[in-house]
């Protein structure tokens, strides 16, 4: 992002159709060279020896071209919604990410909610104290390198956790037609991943939902031109300096149901 007092010019909005092809070049630009997507081993102190467990994880883009509306004419009236690479955490109770009503932790939150790029969020978390194991998802199934996700597709990835009532996992992908939102499962704490001894199974969608970080300016989501899809390079955009917060609890646009965006499964091994 960029700070205000910027005398540059900005690029304006494009009235034309929004390629895909172009946010997937933005989103590597951002990204670079990454090999992302392993699980990453991380500290496992306080943990214990309990059985391991792993799980498989599912996040596909159920979007379709008219699942958000703008207020534009023509070709970006209505719109289908990329979601972007994303972190995971697997932790005992915590806040490993974000916490709402507090400024983003320059933990690399920001580039996943701003530009797609979970790089620095993936190795930030491997080094918390109450990350067991974490990562990043980046490449589609079926394709062979690094790019946003659109509809139809899917990131697929497993985790390995300790089987332990406090266990929880947290994921954040980019609603990409934005500035600088995400989606995160389960809120600021992750959410569980066993009720008592019975691993969680199935579709939990409906833990999921949408952020502001609180770091650039919002725009109309899907006509804003310093947002990924439009913007002349990966953090371009105006300073905010807010608080990480609930889209529900920031006033301005209406954004569609997570729900009607994602659909993400986990499945126990």
């Amino acid at each position: 992002m960029t700070d205000p007092t910027d005398s540059r010019p900005t690029p304006k909005s494009s009235d034309g159709p929004i390629r895909f092809e172009t946010s997937r070049r933005m989103f590597l630009a951002a990204a670079g060279v990454t090999t992302l997507g392993v699980a990453g081993i991380g500290n496992t102190a306080g943990f214990g020896r309990n059985e391991m467990r792993s799980f498989t994880v599912r996040l596909e883009n159920v979007s379709t071209g008219t699942t958000l509306t703008t207020s534009k004419n023509g070709e970006l009236a209505e719109q289908p919604v990329p979601l972007s690479p994303g972190a995971y955490a697997v932790h005992r109770n915590d806040e490993p990410i974000f916490t709402s009503g507090e400024p983003e932790r320059n933990n690399g939150l920001e580039e996943v909610a701003e530009d797609g790029n979970p790089e620095r969020l993936a190795s930030a978390l491997a080094e918390r104290d109450s990350v067991a194991a974490s990562g990043a998802f980046t490449t589609p199934m079926g394709s062979d390198e690094p790019s946003p996700l659109p509809p139809r597709e899917a990131y697929e990835f497993e985790v390995e956790t300790p089987m332990m009532s406090n266990v929880r996992l947290s994921l954040v992908t980019m609603f990409v037609p934005s500035n600088d939102l995400f989606f995160a499962l389960g809120g600021a704490s992750g959410m569980r991943l066993f009720d008592g001894n019975d691993p969680i199974s199935g579709d939990v969608s409906k833990s999921v939902s949408l952020w502001d970080a609180g770091t650039e300016i919002n725009e109309e989501p899907g006509t804003g031109p310093n947002q990924a899809q439009r913007q002349r390079a990966p953090g371009v955009g105006l300073v905010e300096r807010g608080t990480v917060a609930p889209i529900a609890d920031v006033n301005g646009y209406d954004y569609p149901d997570a729900c009607d965006v994602l659909k993400l499964t986990i499945q126990p091994q």
